[in-house]
């Protein structure tokens, strides 16, 4: 019998091109899991496995053969993301918001064909998205940079960084509060809104070089979890961009939006299943652990207790209901035909993120009152799984959040703005 591939207990039914994009993720495992500890203890990003992943050609993974890529898809982002977070949850965590970038170039291809660009937008539009597929699938890390300080009542994620014209490109002014790989990847895809628009119609993409004049890196975040993303974010002061490195349509983003089936731009799932891989390596830990271990007295197993069991019985129900969780929104996401309306899925996902993180949270919970004092350690997988998973509960959105919105959505028929646009303070 084949051997099971860690990324196929999230997705059980691989086909044989998904199991082979799998394989590579296996492959790079080891290593993950061999700096998970160091590099979380350093709070530094292990800049090695830019190389390690990008010679398994991982970093094209869900990028279309005809640009040069695997070809995989959602199910294999998913699997991905899950199968890393078992080995080191912050590589998996910035590993996943490089592959959000190739949304910047795939929902854009399917707006030209559903005719939501002019003929005049459209050699522009697929200049820069096929750009974009292109050079992911070389080899580039892209960090997607969107997110800033800068709150908004109605919308989750606000954008004040600002990008006038200037003569042959564009002058970027801001600052990233968040994003992963920050002094580590090749380009930053910049999220700002054009000068002299108030809504998400002005809302523009930029590639931006590490290195650009300009830029420079924050202060270190002393987080909670997720240590080692390299996650400081980043200034942009004058910054020129060149035109042809830039998607300034009025409009383009929405539009593009508007392709995604239901979880943002239609992968933020896979960092649902970044924490669901954490969870799962921490249950898998501790059960080895309690079963190994035997009371000095009777010579049975740890395990066997009465207060072990009740808390073995509660990680094991937490982390099928994360899973279950995460295999329908997969399903929702991917099925063709589809099988709900883009609203529902839509739906489904503000209602699923925050359930599977806080499961995912309490699997870690739980693991540390049944390791004892033996788990309470910084450094040890029950330390790090409970500090990296609480980040699970608070970034994008919290469950009280999702919660909230679909209850609006039930009762007054209300959207909440995914993007909104905000003055620099």
């Amino acid at each position: 019998m084949t051997d099971t591939l860690t990324g196929e207990r999230l997705v059980d039914d691989m086909t044989g091109a998904e199991r082979d994009r799998a394989q590579r993720v296996e492959s790079v495992l080891p290593a993950l899991r061999a700096a998970a500890a160091k590099a979380d203890e350093q709070a530094r990003f292990p800049i090695e496995h830019v190389a390690l992943l990008r010679e398994a050609g991982l970093l094209g993974l869900v990028v279309p053969r005809e640009y040069g890529g695997l070809g995989g898809t959602l199910r294999d982002l998913a699997a991905a993301t899950y199968a890393m977070g078992t080995a080191c949850p912050s590589t998996a965590l910035a590993y996943f918001f490089h592959n959000t970038s190739a949304s910047r170039g795939l929902l854009p291809l399917e707006a030209i064909e559903a005719g939501l660009f002019t003929g005049e937008e459209v050699p522009v539009v697929r200049a820069f998205a096929e750009k974009l597929l292109t050079r992911m699938a070389s080899g580039a890390w892209l960090a997607n940079f969107a997110s800033e300080s800068v709150k908004s009542s109605g919308a989750n994620i606000t954008i004040a960084t600002t990008a006038r014209r200037t003569e042959g490109g564009w002058i970027l002014d801001g600052e990233k509060s968040f994003g992963c790989a920050t002094g580590v990847a090749d380009y930053y895809l910049t999220t700002a809104k054009l000068e002299g628009h108030e809504t998400a119609d002005g809302l523009v993409t930029f590639f931006v070089p590490r290195d650009a004049p300009g830029v420079s890196v924050r202060a270190p975040w002393d987080g909670l979890g997720m240590r080692a993303t390299a996650n400081n974010g980043i200034r942009l002061d004058e910054v020129f961009v060149p035109a042809d490195e830039a998607l300034t349509i009025p409009g383009a983003f929405t539009r593009m939006l508007r392709m995604s089936r239901g979880s943002f731009v239609g992968n933020q799932l896979a960092i649902a299943a970044v924490y669901t891989g954490c969870a799962q390596n921490v249950y898998d830990v501790v059960i080895e652990q309690l079963t190994g271990k035997t009371f000095a007295d009777t010579g049975r197993p740890i395990a066997s207790s009465p207060v072990h069991q009740q808390l073995i019985g509660e990680m094991t129900v937490q982390l099928e209901t994360a899973f279950l969780w995460l295999r329908r929104q997969l399903l929702l996401e991917t099925s063709e035909p589809p099988l709900r309306p883009k609203a529902e899925v839509f739906r489904q996902w503000r209602l699923g993120k925050g359930s599977v993180t806080e499961c995912c949270f309490q699997v870690a919970l739980t693991a540390f009152k049944a390791s004892g004092t033996s788990g309470a350690m910084m450094g040890g997988v029950v330390g790090r799984a409970l500090r990296d998973l609480a980040m699970g509960l608070v970034m994008t959105f919290p469950a009280e959040r999702g919660r909230l919105e679909v209850a609006q959505l039930v009762t007054q028929d209300k959207e909440n703005e995914l993007f909104a646009v905000a003055d620099r303070p």
